[in-house]
């Protein structure tokens, strides 16, 4: 993997009705997080496919990528959305871009301590 510099938000699309690549996602999601660079960085969850029936919930999606053991130090949102019909990925940049900004004034704040 290449490393990632400067990252400011990281986007994670996941399946909502692969099951069976859900241990994966949650592996890959950890990898991507725990490389120093991205420690703090905010996450939006990409859950897609939620208009299928056979879809996973957003609290089944949560407990099976585990996203509470992420720690308090960074930050993610979950969003439910459609690809095919744009349903949910406005709102999703747009919290990202919310936890982004934050994350920068709390950065800013720390400097200004120094």
């Amino acid at each position: 993997a290449l490393p990632i510099l400067c990252t400011d938000g990281i986007v994670f699309v996941v399946d909502s009705v692969d099951v069976e690549r859900m241990e994966e996602a949650k592996t890959e999601l950890y990898k991507i997080t725990k490389i120093s660079e991205n420690q703090g960085v905010p996450v939006l969850i990409v859950a897609n496919k939620q208009d299928l029936r056979n879809s996973l919930s957003l609290s089944e999606m949560e407990k099976m990528l585990a996203l509470h053991e992420l720690g308090s130090c960074t930050p993610w949102h979950i969003q439910p959305t459609c690809a095919i019909i744009g349903d949910g990925l406005k709102e999703g940049l747009e919290k990202l871009h919310e936890m982004i900004i934050k994350r920068r004034k709390m950065l800013k704040q720390q400097k200004k301590k120094r």
